[in-house]
């Protein structure tokens, strides 16, 4: 099936056809290799079906597969009869009574563990989870629950237990064995199901460890005495059955209800626990809730056993596969991120894996229905004075309409605030897993762009199905098919042809004897005629967003007489207000005043820098001259262009431009940011003489340098730190991450500027990872931006997204040399 085709149903299935038609192309040539290379096709699958992909959910399970199997954790403490009410943890909220939760370590193909500390409960709950590949529906899985209290936690602390299992698809069954006794389930709980994407499988939740409280209120002749786990099974329509914590205090009111029917007023009333506790009523259903209650500490396992693998899983299995997998962890996160000087010692690294585990951990599977505005009006294409209202009038008259359903896998930014696939975000996040695991990355990249649309556009945001649409506001829902945004995509695809260049053009000796989680995270770059026909495959689609752009977001440079090197070569983002651009990226960014279609912006034309570049790479590498010709011509226009359109020679940086009211090109320039730009994508060569202003504006401490990192706008600027002060002060990692790693180019190579960028890149690493390690000691999170004065973390809690780039900017070389300030040499 071509990757060019229409957005596909099921993505488990389009990744097996996708790889077996790069398969087959590969076994021709490689003879006796084939049959290793189908394998590699197989075990891909298999290795990335199942996971945490509800990583909105403390700890959430399910499959690559729509209307599939879904499993989640709960839990909460039941010492008081309000307890319950306030106190149960399902969805990953933000200021939760949290010291910290997320993955400690974590690999997609193997599975790993996290840690949850849970201070308002005064309990630490530990989640391992691992899966075991096997037979014909993607193996098996299991997980271990584990729960301590904290020192301060009063020893007969109660803390209740809720495991929801929900299952859609039409013909799927799932039903919970019933137990031997009336009241409840002395040993463990066993739900056997069947679908047509897993076949037959049996879930048992183990009996565990833990105290069990016991009653001897006259309520237990009616629901016992002891704490036995119990089931409840109901039947939902399918579209409610994401709302697992709903569903759950449903039936406990439906509970209390009937004690207050039947008189068990105050002066009887039964302990917390009891009173809380569901009535035993296994059978068939699709949502399923398995309740626990434990007195101290707790430990029990839950066990997916795949019919087709041949074996039912036991705790002793999953004991030995967490060891397993925490040994391999380890190695290899040392082998693949090699901590350079000065974070060497164990607290960088104990750190380091945390941040990238959680990005990756972050990765999750989303299936539903978007929102999207295809009107097409004319209004949207923005090119009268006063557009912006014209516009805000067409979306406020428009229709919306629901949209696919459409899938996606992706690595998300913030698991309790940011839930979901955003475009911008996505290409940071791949540049730390693409070190970790190529083909996982090459597999986020292929379903973003299954989401294509005939045009060429993807949606900036995706918010796909009713669960994700939970957490975003209505007027933020709709998407639209004249907003872009920055393509980030390309950067990993970059790295992606990087690697592909330097493969040696075969299998490695022994290649059969090697692990196959090895194998399968560079599979591509071991069999490059693979990873070519990948790119085969892809650059149609990329061609096409590419074209897109130039379209749609195009600028106006002959209306207003406007001189430049080429007269194609400028653009403007659409969807622009007074106050923000949201599109770019970069939300409430100073932009010229009043909006005026005649604008033009820096950083898009850079963003189109490196889709030219990128493409054009990837051409050459598919042997496509005509292709690289034109590219390449494209590339040096939009190179002189930028000193043509943007460059302010007064202010010493690049500038958005706009119309000023004598129809005359006007340079607008709020230093930050978007000054850098063309540095930031490496469009500047090492021997611009404009770059020795650009390093000296980056090196300015009353400009932009701050301990803590490069500040977003600066400190001279009349917006500065004004207003939703988003993009109008605060250090960002993925802005700062991206002059690091230009800054080390030049300080490497041949350039009048050398000694200036060493030393901005040797303060700049030190002061971004000391800023980013601090905050999350001291609070136990990663956050969306730091505060350039304290250093403060702030805004959005437990962002891993691009905040993760931290554990590639401590692997990057250590320059030893200069430090202090800047020396004059511009």
């Amino acid at each position: 099936m071509a990757l060019q085709g229409r957005r596909f149903p099921v993505l488990w299935l389009t990744a097996i056809l996708w790889l077996s038609s790069l398969l087959g192309l590969c076994a021709e040539a490689a003879g006796d290799e084939s049959v290793l290379i189908s394998e590699i096709g197989r075990q891909n699958n298999q290795s990335l079906l199942w996971g945490p992909y509800k990583p909105n959910l403390y700890f959430g399970v399910r499959p690559r597969i729509p209307l599939s199997l879904s499993a989640a954790l709960m839990w909460g403490r039941v010492d008081t009869y309000s307890d319950v009410q306030t106190s149960v943890r399902y969805t990953c909220e933000q200021n939760a009574g949290m010291q910290g939760y997320g993955w400690d370590e974590f690999d997609t193909r193997r599975g790993g563990v996290q840690s949850i500390h849970d201070i308002e409960n005064g309990i630490d709950i530990t989640t391992s989870f691992v899966k075991i590949p096997g037979g014909a529906h993607g193996g098996s899985w299991a997980a271990r629950i584990k729960g301590e209290l904290r020192e301060d936690t009063p020893a007969d602390r109660k803390t209740v237990i809720f495991f929801y299992v929900s299952q859609e698809g039409f013909g799927s069954e799932l039903e919970a064995v019933p137990s031997d006794d009336e009241f409840g389930y002395d040993e463990d709980v066993t739900l056997k199901g069947s679908s047509q994407g897993l076949g037959n499988y049996k879930l048992v939740v183990t009996r565990g460890d833990g105290k069990q409280p016991t009653s001897d209120h006259r309520l237990s002749a009616q629901r016992g005495p002891g704490g036995q786990a119990v089931v409840q099974s109901l039947t939902y329509p399918e579209d409610l059955l994401w709302q697992g914590k709903q569903i759950v205090f449903k039936q406990l009111k439906e509970g209390v209800d009937w004690l207050v029917e039947n008189q068990y007023d105050t002066d009887d009333a039964p302990p917390p626990w009891q009173v809380y506790r569901l009535a035993n009523r296994p059978g068939v259903g699709n949502a399923h809730i398995i309740q626990k209650v434990f007195e101290g500490n707790f430990e029990f396992d839950v066990l997916f056993s795949s019919e087709s693998a041949g074996k039912e899983l036991k705790s002793s299995d999953l004991t030995r596969e967490i060891q397993d997998t925490t040994e391999a962890f380890g190695e290899r996160f040392a082998s693949v991120f090699k901590l350079q000087p000065p974070y060497t010692a164990e607290k960088y690294k104990k750190f380091g894996r945390s941040m990238f585990s959680n990005l990756i951990g972050g990765i999750g599977y989303f299936y539903g229905q978007s929102v999207a505005d295809r009107s097409y009006a004319l209004e949207y294409e923005e090119e009268n004075e006063g557009f912006w209202e014209e516009a805000a009038e067409a979306r406020a008259r428009n229709q919306q309409a629901l949209e696919g359903p459409y899938e996606l896998f992706t690595s998300i930014p913030s698991r309790p605030f940011f839930p979901r696939g955003f475009l911008w975000d996505e290409g940071f996040h791949l540049l730390p897993i693409a070190d970790w695991d190529i083909d996982l990355a090459m597999e986020v990249v292929r379903s973003w762009f299954n989401l294509i649309d005939e045009d060429g556009w993807i949606a900036r945001e995706q918010i796909l199905g009713h669960e994700a649409r939970s957490k975003v506001p209505e007027e933020f829902q709709t998407q639209y098919p004249h907003y872009a945004n920055p393509p980030t995509l390309f950067f990993v695809l970059n790295d992606f042809v990087e690697k592909l260049q330097k493969a040696n053009g075969s299998l490695p000796a022994g290649t059969e004897h090697l692990s196959p989680h090895k194998v399968l995270s560079t599979a591509y770059i071991d069999n490059p005629e693979l990873g070519l026909e990948y790119l085969r495959r892809l650059y149609p689609l990329l061609r096409r967003q590419f074209d897109w752009f130039k379209k749609t977001q195009s600028g106006d440079i002959k209306s207003y007489d406007r001189k430049a090197y080429s007269s194609k070569e400028a653009y403007r983002w659409r969807g622009r207000t007074v106050t923000h651009l949201l599109t770019s990226g970069l939300d409430d960014y100073p932009r010229p005043q009043p909006p005026h279609p005649g604008e033009l912006h820096v950083d898009l034309m850079s963003w189109m820098g490196v889709m030219a570049k990128l493409l054009s790479n990837v051409a050459d590498a598919l042997g496509m001259p005509e292709e690289v010709a034109e590219l390449t011509k494209v590339r040096d226009a939009i190179e002189h262009n930028l000193d043509d359109l943007h460059w302010s020679e007064k202010e010493g940086c690049y500038c958005d431009a706009t119309i000023d009211d004598f129809e005359e090109n006007s340079l607008v320039c709020h230093k930050g940011y978007i000054s850098l730009f063309p540095f930031l994508t490496g469009l500047l060569a090492p021997d611009n003489p404009k770059l020795g202003r650009v390093l000296a504006l980056i090196g300015d401490e009353e400009e932009l340098w701050s301990n803590h990192g490069i500040r977003s706008l600066s400190k001279k600027d009349e917006f500065y730190g004004t207003n939703e002060n988003y993009w109008r002060s605060p250090v960002w990692i993925n802005i700062n991450y991206l002059a690091i790693v230009e800054l080390h180019k030049v300080a490497t190579q041949d350039s009048p500027f050398k000694a200036t960028a060493r030393d901005l890149y040797t303060r700049l690493r030190k002061n971004i990872v000391d800023t980013v390690y601090k905050s999350w000691d001291e609070t136990g999170f990663a956050w969306e931006q730091y505060d350039p004065d304290t250093g403060k973390g702030q805004r959005t809690q437990h962002f891993t997204g691009w905040t993760s780039l931290v554990v590639k900017i401590m692997a990057m070389e250590d320059l030893e040399g200069s430090s202090g300030h800047v020396r004059d040499e511009l």
